[in-house]
């Protein structure tokens, strides 16, 4: 690995004080080009623009994926990730899904340690807040012919991650647009996804809402997605969740609030949930919580719920009594080296990785 180090340090300490997601871009990034059938010995190397030209083959046909992880410092100054192996394992597989080539393990893992490790100042100790890492990749070759490309970028860019919402959300449920079909994209992280779902955003937040939770795309009747989350529905004290599927993202978040709620005793059902069967718990004062959870959200507990021309309000609960709020706390814990980490979740990422 080549390490090409920033002559003088951007940070401050006062970019822990920004409030925008996803802005404040850290020192380094990690770049390997893929040509001719193989990897380029990967870089470490200042974070700044790239040279591409208005044909770049992502561009025209789409095939650019990513995925979304965070690095946490804990109480000790110690610096953790968070399952990170489930991150490339999910980054391969969409990989496959659009045709493009499989990142090396060593490339991924060694790269993403010896990045955080130079840049560990970045990442904030405050509660809550992290330091934002987002492995990228998409088709570099300069071709507007419509085929798969024969180059590509890899690229780890870190950036600090205050809340990435600062409320909870109200969200609306899709009677008209999908996210995903079957025997498409949907599993992915395709960046193709999320364009997709911004013209159905912009529309609900025209109703006051500010996302949307996305339905099965024949008959919108089983909840799925919720803009950038998984959703879960708690029925009196039953918390439930959408297989995963050709269509939902098998997120890291979601599987590790299963394993959580269940070794809290929290009973949970993987299995499909309809609209009408939320909105009649409802209607009947069983429905006690709908919440999204995702790596940049962590979890957001929804006030309120679109469902027609109806908007159910929900009951903010208090932190003792609420699942996600209960989750949200045991999870950051883990993830910040405060408390015990059972699973085996939690990497730390040595020091001196880098040579100075």
């Amino acid at each position: 690995m080549v390490i090409e180090k920033i002559k003088e340090s951007r940070f401050t300490p006062d970019v822990f004080d920004i409030t925008t997601f996803g802005t404040a871009f850290a020192d380094h990034m990690l770049l390997s080009w893929y040509k001719d059938g193989k990897w380029s010995e990967p870089i470490i190397k200042p974070y700044g623009k790239l040279d591409f030209t208005p044909a770049i083959s992502v561009g025209h046909y789409g095939q650019g994926i990513f995925e979304g992880m965070k690095a946490y410092k804990g109480e000790t100054g110690d610096v953790y990730l968070f399952r990170p192996d489930k991150n490339l394992e999910r980054l391969n597989k969409s990989a496959e899904r659009l045709d493009m080539p499989q990142i090396p393990e060593e490339i991924f893992m060694d790269g993403l340690k010896a990045l955080i490790d130079l840049d560990r100042q970045w990442v904030p100790s405050t509660y809550g807040m992290s330091l934002y890492l987002r492995p990228v990749m998409f088709a570099t070759e300069e071709a507007i012919t419509a085929r798969s490309s024969n180059e590509y970028l890899f690229a780890i860019l870190t950036a600090v991650a205050p809340n990435y919402y600062n409320k909870p959300l109200s969200v609306k449920v899709a009677d008209r647009y999908s996210r995903a079909a079957n025997g498409g994209v949907g599993f992915a992280k395709a960046a193709g996804n999320y364009a997709g779902s911004f013209y159905p955003t912009h529309l609900a937040r025209e109703e006051g809402y500010d996302q949307v939770i996305w339905t099965d795309d024949a008959t919108h009747t089983f909840i799925e997605e919720a803009g950038t989350m998984n959703v879960f529905v708690r029925i009196n004290d039953k918390l439930i969740t959408a297989p995963t599927s050709e269509r939902i993202l098998d997120g890291v978040t979601r599987r590790s609030m299963i394993e959580l709620a269940k070794a809290e005793g929290i009973d949970v059902e993987v299995r499909k949930v309809t609209v009408e069967e939320m909105h009649t718990a409802h209607k009947n004062g069983q429905l006690k919580e709908v919440f999204g959870v995702g790596t940049a959200v962590v979890v957001n507990n929804y006030v309120a719920v679109g469902y027609a021309s109806e908007r159910l309000e929900l009951e903010d609960l208090p932190e003792t009594e609420s699942y996600g709020k209960i989750l949200k706390k045991k999870l950051v814990d883990l993830q910040m080296g405060i408390s015990e980490d059972p699973f085996g979740w939690r990497l730390k990422v040595e020091e001196n990785l880098v040579e100075a």
